[in-house]
């Protein structure tokens, strides 16, 4: 028997947040959660997570949501036995700082976590495990690194927007991922030293539009770009899953995570997304990391990393036929790999504009003012005026201030190209 590690959740309504509490329940002599955070838009499900797991905070983004989430707190905690001292309520943070206040929670009952081995760790305190969507994650990631918090990391912006930040703090083995195609890099790089890795292949699925050309794509609607084919996600990154800026972001995290240069990362299409990614060695070896299609095993994977944890997901089941293929990516039809990837080497702030004007084209996709084609060429062009219309992109962020006004200044800018594209 080992000591349970203890987890501080970021975004625990989400899509990732949830699939990590099922993992804790079905867990628990392995993971404790001692407190939560999400932005408040589901209360009931927010109230119901604390009660079940027995928080000691929660902590809600936005402050209006508070008194929603407090009501529902009350009234499942009499369901639990409140009256007769059978629930105790937790602290309630809100607001902006909220998420970073939590992220930082030692909690009065936290001892530091031990491996299975009985070391141990290099990072006392609870694990930080941020599901957060958005730059909005950057702050807390900041805020648990600095505090000496291994940081399990499905927040891709913490990367793409404050990569610079993350590295000046984070400490070898501090930061963990979470999503399944760096999850698969990080296991396959057990396979040799960093001397030796030739390149980075991260898999795509191709999304809804495989196989498309880029006129065929001119008349895609918001209902097709939603129909993804193999994993099922929350709108705006399946969205980016069909412009394939899902796999753009990832391959700045990629870079950023491991240190590998952008020309050594690559970008394969892998239809049944079986192979999660690949690492290509100097002797000629490929390592890949296989198994079906399930967040659980990567969420699974970081909660208990370095360990791997039994049954998180189903493996491959050998005793069938199954054929895998694998195509290059058509980089005319999808060009967001090339663009971030020449952001990326831009350096700065550039990234973190690629990210915001993004953001603001699907949105406008989403909302029928945008064609689908639009959305790369809207961060094509608030790219291409980077370099004339804000002053430090390409300086080095040195806080998130910085960050957020490039953040703000490629929003503004990629909303006036696509209000000139609807005037026309």
């Amino acid at each position: 028997m080992t000591d349970q590690r203890e987890i501080v959740l970021l975004g625990s309504t989400g899509s990732i947040g949830t699939q990590a509490i099922d993992i804790v329940r079905a867990n628990p002599d392995r993971f404790r959660v001692t407190a939560i955070g999400a932005g408040g838009a589901n209360p009931d499900l927010l109230a119901e997570q604390a009660v079940a797991l027995g928080v000691e905070a929660v902590a809600v983004a936005d402050a209006t949501a508070l008194e929603a989430v407090q009501l529902r707190l009350f009234a499942a905690a009499k369901e639990q036995g409140w009256d007769s001292g059978g629930f105790r309520m937790p602290k309630l943070l809100a607001g902006r700082g909220a998420m970073t206040e939590i992220a930082t929670w030692q909690g009065a009952h936290s001892s530091p976590a031990t491996a299975r081995t009985g070391a141990r760790p290099a990072f006392p305190g609870p694990m930080v495990l941020n599901g957060i969507n958005g730059s909005i994650g950057l702050e807390p990631t900041l805020a648990a690194l600095k505090a000496g918090r291994q940081v399990a990391l499905a927040n891709k912006e913490s990367l793409v927007a404050g990569g610079p930040l993350v590295r000046d703090v984070a400490q070898p083995g501090q930061l963990v991922p979470v999503d399944s195609e760096h999850s698969a890099l990080a296991q396959c790089l057990r396979s040799g030293t960093m001397e030796r890795v030739a390149r980075l292949v991260l898999t795509a699925s191709g999304g809804p539009f495989r196989g498309k050309t880029r006129d065929q794509l001119a008349e895609v609607t918001v209902e097709q770009a939603l129909a993804h084919p193999t994993w099922a996600m929350g709108p705006v990154v399946t969205i980016n899953s069909a412009t394939m800026v899902n796999k753009a972001l990832e391959v700045i995290d990629a870079h950023e995570l491991f240190g590998v240069d952008y020309d050594r990362i690559d970008v394969v299409v892998h239809p049944q997304s079986v192979i999660h990614s690949m690492v290509e060695f100097t002797d000629g070896s490929t390592i890949a990391q296989a198994s079906p299609p399930d967040m659980r095993l990567p969420i699974g994977h970081a909660l208990a990393w370095p360990d791997r944890l039994p049954g998180a997901a189903k493996p491959v089941d050998w005793t069938q036929g199954a054929d895998w293929h694998f195509e290059p990516l058509d980089a005319t039809a999808f060009p967001a790999v090339a663009l971030a990837k020449d952001a990326g080497r831009a350096g700065g702030l550039m990234p973190a504009v690629y990210n915001a004007a993004n953001e603001e084209a699907v949105a406008a996709f989403r909302d029928g003012r945008l064609p689908f084609l639009g959305i790369v060429d809207t961060i094509d062009a608030v790219l291409d005026a980077a370099p004339g219309g804000f002053s430090g992109h390409s300086g080095r962020p040195g806080s998130v201030a910085d960050v957020l006004e490039a953040e703000s200044w490629a929003r503004s800018s990629a909303r006036r190209l696509v209000l000139d594209a609807t005037e026309r």
